[in-house]
């Protein structure tokens, strides 16, 4: 049996890495595709946020909002650092994909990644002024805290790590969209804030993956996925739907 044969099993047995050097190749690509899709997905969210600061209604949503670009940055930065373990130039990184990039609105790409970057596609949209970006902000911020709960239990052990200091951060940023989305819920029409839950939710939802994932049943084999896509999915869905519901508004079919 090849050493990498070995690791394999050791990890479907519930084993873990801690360095680079006794990573096997195959679980090493999986790896840093896992880590290039939260650091591109961070860096290109916190680009787009930054974007509508200034649309704030007032000075403590304009700090608040400044406050999530700067943590986002921040935590893609910790992922990095991982990544420069396996010889990625950090340095460079952050100036290397256009991240304020986005597509036309009414664009439809589905679960697509952009060829520039590993940003989850729901990155490619734009945002449509301020309470559409607290609207989409809960609904990721929401996708976010469940996909976290689940790679805090990867197999590479420093990156289990970062995410579970990441995780809180993220959970908090969900929650000031909650507060910022019910003050909306006050002031703002009804039926343009349901039109946003119903752009972003499907978008946000694609970010799960398929519902049956070849790919997924391989990340489970590796120990950095333990549930699956669809599980994760209903997951996200039944939570946002109660908070929506607590504030009168009605989820996405």
């Amino acid at each position: 049996m090849s050493e990498e044969m070995s690791i394999e099993s050791y990890l479907e047995k519930g084993g873990v890495l801690t360095n680079p050097t006794n990573v096997p190749a195959r679980y090493r690509a999986e790896l840093m595709k896992l880590m290039a899709t939260f650091v591109d997905s961070e860096l290109a969210g916190a680009a787009g946020f930054a974007d509508v600061i200034n649309t704030g209604p007032g000075i403590k949503e304009r700090i608040a909002a400044a406050k999530i670009v700067l943590e986002k940055t921040d935590n893609a930065d910790r992922v990095l650092k991982i990544m420069g373990q396996f010889g990625v130039d950090e340095a460079k990184y952050a100036n290397h994909h256009p991240w304020t990039a986005r597509l036309d609105r009414d664009a439809d790409i589905g679960a697509t990644r952009s060829e520039q970057d590993m940003r989850l596609a729901v990155f490619n949209y734009p945002l449509d002024g301020w309470a559409d970006s607290v609207v989409m902000n809960l609904l990721m911020g929401r996708a976010v805290a469940v996909q976290l709960a689940e790679f805090s239990m990867v197999s590479y052990q420093p990156l289990a790590e970062a995410f579970r200091a990441i995780a809180p951060i993220e959970a908090r940023h969900a929650e000031l969209a909650a507060e910022g989305l019910t003050k909306l819920a006050v002031t703002e029409d009804k039926a343009a804030l349901e039109a946003s839950v119903a752009y972003w939710w499907p978008r946000v939802a694609a970010s799960f993956g398929a519902d049956v994932s070849a790919k997924a049943e391989t990340l489970k084999k590796y120990g950095l996925r333990k549930t699956s896509n669809s599980e994760l999915k209903s997951r996200w869905e039944s939570e946002t739907k109660a908070i929506l519901q607590d504030l009168g508004l009605s989820a996405a079919d």
